[in-house]
């Protein structure tokens, strides 16, 4: 009888200090090869919006003492270039599960090299800053319509580096008219005519009145094209959001909140070289084996 394979498993609720909010990841710890088709196999198990795999690059590496690992993610569907969240779950295992000793890690994935490291109770992300451009509303007219109907639209920028389109509402509107907007993510799919179009993002200026702590900006992300209806908080859309809202307000230091039906709320801080740091916090709610 062939041995079983074990893979330590953990699922990290990201961008929240509380269990079941945020962005839920699941993160497993790879002390030898995997063969290819499990990873997918593996994120359709666990039936989260992202999987994400640290590996060992070199034999003699240690998940407590080494600082640079490899990194993968993957969607039910297929693999991605690049996950916010789920790399602050990653940094979030090897730093409080594992007790990584190292105060930077760098992960070595296929948007090159991210580094996280540890700020006081928050993990920061390095990521790179995608700039937008203004977006032509003829070519995707069809794709705004579904998604706020007939609600004001105050700016429209498309991101080529991570095909996210950037919907920016009226700034007359509070906060409950992004909340309560109804969207119907799989006919997205449909009114998407151009083919350019792999992520929508709907965002907000914040305001400082109200109930609310307050927030720079607030935002709403789809992704059906990568089978991902929403995303509760998403840190690459936010390598998207950062560039705009800073040129907007004319902020490096902004504070922002996804408010999707979990939320969640990150730090971002423009860096001079042309990248952002995310940072945010994380609540790990079941470690286990995957058994197979």
């Amino acid at each position: 009888m062939q041995a079983m394979m074990q893979i330590p498993i953990f699922t990290v609720d990201a961008f929240t200090s509380r269990p079941f909010s945020g962005n839920p990841a699941a993160v497993c710890l790879l002390e030898n090869d995997l063969d290819e088709d499990l990873h997918q196999k593996i994120a359709m198990e666990m039936n989260l919006s992202e999987t994400a795999f640290i590996r060992k690059l070199r034999p003699g590496d240690d998940f407590t003492k080494s600082s640079c690992f490899g990194l993968r993610w993957f969607t039910p569907a297929n693999e991605v270039p690049l996950c916010g969240h789920a790399t602050l779950a990653a940094a979030a295992v090897l730093f409080h599960i594992q007790k990584n000793t190292n105060s930077v890690l760098t992960f070595v994935t296929l948007s090159g090299e991210l580094k996280a490291r540890q700020a006081e109770d928050h993990i920061v992300l390095d990521l790179p800053l995608y700039l937008t451009y203004p977006q032509v509303l003829q070519e995707v007219e069809d794709l705004i319509k579904t998604a706020v109907g007939d609600k004001i639209v105050q700016d429209l920028r498309y991101s080529p580096d991570t095909k996210k389109l950037l919907v920016r509402l009226s700034d007359a509107y509070e906060r409950s008219v992004l909340e309560e907007l109804q969207v119907s993510s799989q006919c997205l799919l449909s009114a998407e005519k151009t083919g350019k179009v792999k992520g929508l993002i709907l965002t907000l200026k914040g305001n400082s009145s109200g109930k609310h702590k307050v927030h720079d900006f607030y935002s709403r992300y789809f992704a059906p094209w990568y089978g991902v209806l929403e995303d509760p908080v998403t840190g690459s859309a936010h390598a998207v959001l950062s560039s705009y809202w800073s040129e907007q307000l004319g902020k490096k230091e902004m504070l922002a909140f996804q408010c999707s039906h979990r939320g969640g709320e990150l730090k971002i801080s423009l860096r001079d070289n042309g990248r952002v740091d995310v940072a945010g916090q994380t609540a790990i709610v079941l470690k286990g084996n995957l058994t197979f």
